[in-house]
């Protein structure tokens, strides 16, 4: 691929020769043209077939975040309590390795969480992800892995690719693969777009949306069915998770928020989310059971602020 590379610089250079030995500009106005003509055509050389990283640099952002709940993939982790979850990320041409964390000031148990310590507070999970991505134009793929250190349930790890277009919605594609304690596949598609205020110098309206699809691959997915039972009999389950496996349209969100400048290199960030579930099967109960073992997709509605601090 860099012989090829090489091979069309050598022809853009062959090109731009000969269009300049064609006739020298006599006026300074022909020399202007000439000069928009040339910038015109380094705009428009090839992408490099190679990509690009990221900056030669070091980078770090730390971020610090307030909700009234956390809510993950339509799940909800925490309820009528404020979650703190910090955050820091390190990169460097490209690799990128982030550390984040939940403190939830008063565990509760949800549809989707069990806690080790009920009503207390609680540093109930730590993520790890280590990440690559390279970029062709507009155009930038991230693979990565994350670990899930959680304590209101099984620790997991997945595999994850991402897919983004540096447009006007910016479109994100990515796909989870969980290949320890929930093997299944969770697609998410998402969109988001900032708009100047043009009275504040770098503050933005931020508007996001995304939509996600689970495919649930092992026993843990197969889904809550009830049974019939014998006129007499004295001991018979009525119910259990035994039916197919869990896959459906899972969980929507939108999202608006405004970036404020606070001081160099720091924003602050005030946001609200909407989730809801994309199916009758997200939130479906089965006389009272979620019919997807990992909990069902409500609607709610969460608010706070996050804290940005690039170095």
């Amino acid at each position: 691929m860099k012989n090829l590379t090489r091979t069309l610089d050598t022809i853009l250079v062959l090109i731009a020769l000969l269009i300049i030995m064609a006739g020298v500009p006599a006026y300074a106005e022909e020399e202007a043209d000439m000069s928009q003509a040339q910038q015109a055509r380094e705009e428009a050389a090839p992408i490099p077939l190679e990509g690009t990283a990221g900056p030669d640099n070091v980078t770090a952002t730390a971020v610090l975040s307030l909700f009234n709940k956390y809510v993950s993939r339509g799940y909800v982790y925490s309820s009528h309590s404020m979650v703190i979850q910090p955050a820091v990320t390190f990169a460097y041409k490209g690799f990128a390795a982030n550390f984040w964390g939940n403190i939830d000031t008063h565990e509760t148990t949800t549809q989707s969480s069990v806690p080790e310590n009920p009503n207390r507070v609680a540093f109930n999970e730590v993520d790890i992800k280590l990440s690559y991505t390279r970029s062709w134009g507009v155009f930038s793929l991230t693979g990565g892995y994350i670990y899930y250190a959680t304590q209101y349930s099984k620790q997991t790890q997945e595999a994850y690719i991402a897919g983004a277009l540096d447009i006007i919605t910016k479109p994100v594609l990515t796909v989870y693969r969980d290949f320890d304690g929930y093997p299944g596949t969770y697609f998410n598609l998402a969109f988001s777009h900032s708009i100047p205020v043009p009275a504040v110098k770098d503050m933005t309206v931020d508007l996001g949306a995304g939509v996600g699809y689970m495919a649930g691959s092992s026993n843990y997915w197969r889904t809550y069915e009830t049974y019939s039972c014998p006129p007499d009999a004295t001991d018979c389950a009525t119910g259990g998770y035994t039916g197919k496996k869990y896959s459906a349209f899972h969980d929507g969100m939108l999202m608006v928020g405004l970036t404020i400048p606070v001081v160099q290199g720091m924003t602050i960030q005030p946001m609200a989310m909407y989730t809801f579930p994309l199916s009758s099967d997200a939130n479906r109960k089965v006389d009272d059971v979620s019919y997807n073992p990992s909990g069902w997709v409500g609607q709610n509605f969460t608010y706070g602020l996050t804290l940005t601090y690039n170095f």
